[in-house]
């Protein structure tokens, strides 16, 4: 099988995402709480391990995806051990792909689409007795690779509105669309610098985006999370961009915290703001998301060491929210869709 991963980052390869180890019988994460610092790889001997990995932000982005369904090849293997007989196989594989999709609230829907369609693949190879973790695998495999192929589509589409020579600003860690993206430009020949936000408190934009666009040969430039309005103006950025964790249908855009208030330094300053994603048709609107809170602890400490005085509350709410108005276009695999017509996108692919 030809995998679209080629050319792509260090850590945008599949295997230093997450990966099903059946020799070792352990999903291996790269470890993204270090990475670049360290590298290091957590291994869950047990599908619940990964569900405490994605929650404690060992990865993050498309990481947990990835994750969630190499553990489902892996819970596929500890459930036929433990299985009474068929009934009960599918009954505890049912419920590991529930436990899993809720790793985090935020995601849920998406995530159960990708645990649920693992569950089926384990069933159906369960009764055509077959290893229902070699199938799990192999499906994952075959998911991953259309994923690419589909960030691929919108890196064309999204590198077409960058200019010739320019300077893009990137929010938090965009995951395959940044690797897609910079083989874009590169392929077309345009010349881009990107400026980072660092994205507090995992300093994902710091430490991973800076490090796959470094990695691939773009000059990049971090700063921290309070400069992009001053930055836009005073280094001439032509363009925005950021993936989404969520697209409702009505064109709200969830994403990592933060977004929102560089969508609107950007409408002052007149710089266009293009989200990469599809459209979630689950979430028909944006009062079905559930914004998630994690640990004060977080933002009062700064990779492990605490910034703040002891007493001192904190507030973190890992996602906010942006209106359509503050967005130019949602750019997809099929083509740029405004955010005020976002159905169109599944009309004209026949529901897909």
């Amino acid at each position: 099988m030809e995998r679209n991963d080629q050319d792509l980052a260090f850590m945008l390869k599949y295997e230093n995402v997450a990966w099903y180890d059946k020799s070792a019988a352990l999903v291996r994460i790269l470890d993204r709480r270090v990475y670049p610092g360290k590298l290091r790889y957590l291994e869950c001997s047990d599908y619940r391990e990964v569900i405490k990995a994605i929650r404690d932000m060992v990865t993050q982005s498309g990481g947990p995806y990835i994750a969630a369904a190499m553990a489902m090849a892996l819970a596929s293997r500890q459930i036929l051990g433990q299985a009474k007989n068929a009934t009960d196989f599918e009954k505890k594989i049912d419920a590991a792909a529930a436990e899993l999709s809720r790793a985090r609230p935020t995601t849920v829907e998406k995530m159960a689409h990708i645990t649920q369609e693992c569950a089926k693949v384990a069933k159906a190879a369960m009764a055509a007795g077959k290893a229902p973790d070699d199938a799990v695998f192999l499906h994952n495999i075959e998911v991953i690779n259309r994923r690419y192929a589909k960030s691929a589509a919108e890196a064309v589409h999204l590198v077409g509105q960058f200019p010739g020579r320019g300077t893009v600003m990137t929010q938090c860690f965009a995951e395959t669309i940044v690797g897609t993206m910079l083989r874009e430009c590169r392929a077309v020949g345009k010349e881009i610098k990107f400026i980072c936000p660092e994205t507090r408190p995992f300093f994902q934009g710091a430490r991973l985006t800076a490090s796959v666009i470094q990695d691939m040969g773009f000059e990049v430039t971090v700063i921290t999370d309070n400069m992009p309005g001053y930055t836009m103006k005073a280094k001439r950025v032509d363009l925005f961009t950021s993936a989404a964790d969520v697209i409702c249908m009505d064109g709200h855009i969830v994403n990592k915290v933060g977004t929102f208030q560089i969508a609107l330094a950007a409408s002052y300053w007149g710089i266009p703001y293009f989200v990469n994603g599809s459209p979630n048709p689950r979430h028909p609107t944006v009062d079905t998301v559930t914004i998630e809170e994690r640990s004060q602890s977080d933002v009062l400490e700064a990779m492990g060491r605490r910034t703040a005085m002891e007493g001192v509350k904190g507030f973190y709410p890992a996602f906010d929210i942006t209106p359509p108005k503050l967005c130019d276009g949602v750019v997809t695999d099929k083509g740029i869709f405004s955010p005020f017509d976002l159905p169109r996108y599944y009309r004209e692919s026949g529901g897909k």
